[in-house]
């Protein structure tokens, strides 16, 4: 039965005005009575998980496809849980919103002894916890909660980072007046002198270029600049490549683009088409130590142009407060003016796609699995070798490739894909994981299989920690895990299980196996053996890199 219009309702109204339809979460009894609503709600449905880490990892994985999300935990216990994922939302710019059930208004008054509580009657120990790794904190009472709960979602959309919200069990069910308008974000003023004396300087600067290359990465993902820059290459052929977190962007198949970008690890055709011009548009990139081999990208500032969110670069000179849409659009413009007599330098080749027979290595694997890879897939890479080893890939259009090597938490794509594939049911969603990952976050396979889901599981079984042992310690047992029977799992966490696994060591099993799940009839997961050892070329540059600046 519908209750009188509340505050748990007016909070589900914005949330679905900002795009959500599904709440992820564990319930708790902090946050009963808002999940009544959750579950009366006519336009957000209720999805729940198997603990809290995993939940926050689908709703980042939700958000990464439909552009926000929302997370309900319960206060202390739920909401710790949950805070790794959030953490890594925030630093991967992702707007997941945290709502935390916590305990009534008149019991944190009085500062009792609550449960879920660390036993002092103070009641604001998480909340300052969460400040570090969200855009935008709150505490709900039945005075502010409408304000601040347009405030907090306000910030996340500008910011595309995640929001908290503390809300008391009695404040969910304070009434409340439903928002007479639609939710919309407020446009920062835009100093027009500022946009001129850019434009003239990038006029300036592509104008006297002989070699101009474009370098992407997952800030104009976050900020929905795709199809503005697939346009733009399209428009103006030229050099083009992303880096790994904004692999997907391109139609990588397409002339003009080399691959991803990682300093000294990439490859020759990829280091000389960006390293090589004398000018280099850098929009939405960030230069961390595991996206450039430790550092060793070799960009000067005189030679980029840096498109930030809002801000712009060229040379030395920062101009502040332009949008990075608007900064795209002044670039293309000017390079279709400027760059389309540039000659390009030799393209580099797509990853082949010649059969190899015999056992399965990381070589042949990533050869059989480049045929499977079509338009409109969602593919997910785990820290690890899975993530480099899929950068070498190349993706067709419409390719959403989630990673998350910033944050790098391993065991985060399983469960990531789980939001994925509810932000997306209708679109094909391929897992690539390790062994040592999976084990972290398995369980929401049950909740996949519970949905009906189907996407396709590839647990690459190496036998441990992997990345780890290229590291350090190849040999040591703090890199071994416990082994699995891996085909089994399905039927272990779903009662009326309709999975279907293999396991495949030889190069013609697995693609005999991926011919079959190309349809994707039911959920598939396919364990691959690999040997111990054996990683991807871009791997290994990058632990040797990191094991040399561990063991400074």
């Amino acid at each position: 039965m519908r209750t009188a219009y509340s505050v748990a309702d007016y909070l589900l109204d914005r949330l679905s005005q900002c795009g959500v339809e599904h709440l992820f979460g564990v319930p708790g009894d902090y946050n009963l009575q808002f999940l009544d609503h959750v579950i009366d709600s006519p336009v957000i449905r209720w999805v729940g998980c198997a603990n809290e880490l995993n939940a926050s990892y689908a709703a980042d994985g939700y958000a990464r496809c439909k552009g926000f999300a929302a997370l309900l935990t319960t206060f202390g216990v739920g909401e710790l849980s949950a805070m790794n994922g959030i953490a890594g939302s925030f630093a991967e710019y992702v707007p997941v919103l945290h709502i935390v059930g916590a305990p009534c208004s008149t019991a944190q008054q009085k500062g009792e002894l609550m449960h879920h509580t660390l036993g002092d009657g103070e009641f604001r120990h998480f909340f300052k916890m969460s400040e570090p790794i969200t855009a935008a904190q709150a505490i709900l009472t039945e005075q502010n909660a409408c304000y601040e709960i347009d405030r907090v979602l306000s910030v996340m959309r500008r910011e595309r980072r995640p929001g908290y919200l503390m809300l008391p069990a009695d404040v969910a069910k304070k009434p409340a007046i439903s928002p007479v308008s639609v939710f919309t974000d407020e446009l920062l003023p835009l100093d027009h002198a500022c946009l001129q004396a850019f434009r003239e300087a990038a006029e300036a600067r592509l104008a006297a270029s002989q070699r101009t290359a474009l370098l992407a990465d997952f800030l104009a993902l976050r900020y929905g600049l795709k199809k503005s820059l697939q346009a733009w290459v399209k428009e103006t052929p030229m050099a083009h490549a992303t880096m790994l977190m904004g692999k997907g962007i391109f139609d990588e198949r397409q002339t003009g683009f080399y691959g991803t970008y990682s300093g000294a690890a990439s490859t020759d055709a990829v280091r000389e088409a960006i390293e090589g011009a004398d000018t280099v548009i850098c929009v939405g990139t960030r230069f961390t130590d595991t996206l450039t081999a430790g550092f060793t990208h070799k960009l000067t500032a005189g030679q980029t142009i840096e498109v930030q969110p809002y801000a712009a670069r060229i040379g030395d000179r920062w101009f502040t407060g332009i949008p990075m849409a608007r900064a795209v659009e002044i670039l293309s413009e000017l390079c279709r003016q400027h760059v389309t007599r540039q000659a390009l330098p030799i393209h580099q080749p797509a990853l082949s796609q010649e059969y190899h027979q015999g056992t399965l290595t990381q070589d042949n694997f990533w050869h059989t699995l480049q045929t499977f890879i079509r338009p409109g897939d969602i593919i997910l890479a785990d820290q690890g070798t899975a993530a480099f080893g899929a950068s070498a890939l190349r993706l067709p259009s419409d390719v959403d490739f989630i990673v998350q090597p910033l944050w790098g938490s391993i065991g985060f794509t399983l469960a990531a894909a789980f939001g994925a594939q509810t932000a997306c049911p209708d679109r094909r969603v391929i897992v690539l994981t390790g062994d040592g990952a999976a084990q972290l976050t398995i369980q929401e396979i049950g909740s996949m299989l519970r949905d009906n889901q189907r996407p396709v599981i590839l647990v690459l079984n190496n036998e441990g920690y992997t990345v780890e042992r290229a590291i350090h310690g190849a040999e040591q047992r703090y890199n071994d895990i416990a082994l699995w029977n891996w085909t089994q799992i399905p039927q272990a966490l779903s009662l009326n299980c309709q999975a279907q696994c293999w396991r495949v060591s030889e190069t013609v099993q697995l693609a005999e196996v991926l011919e079959k799940v190309a349809h994707r009839e039911r959920l598939s997961l396919i364990e691959v053996m690999l040997p111990k050892a054996d990683i991807p070329p871009l791997l290994r540059a990058i632990t040797d890199a990191l094991e040399a600046r561990n063991s400074a």
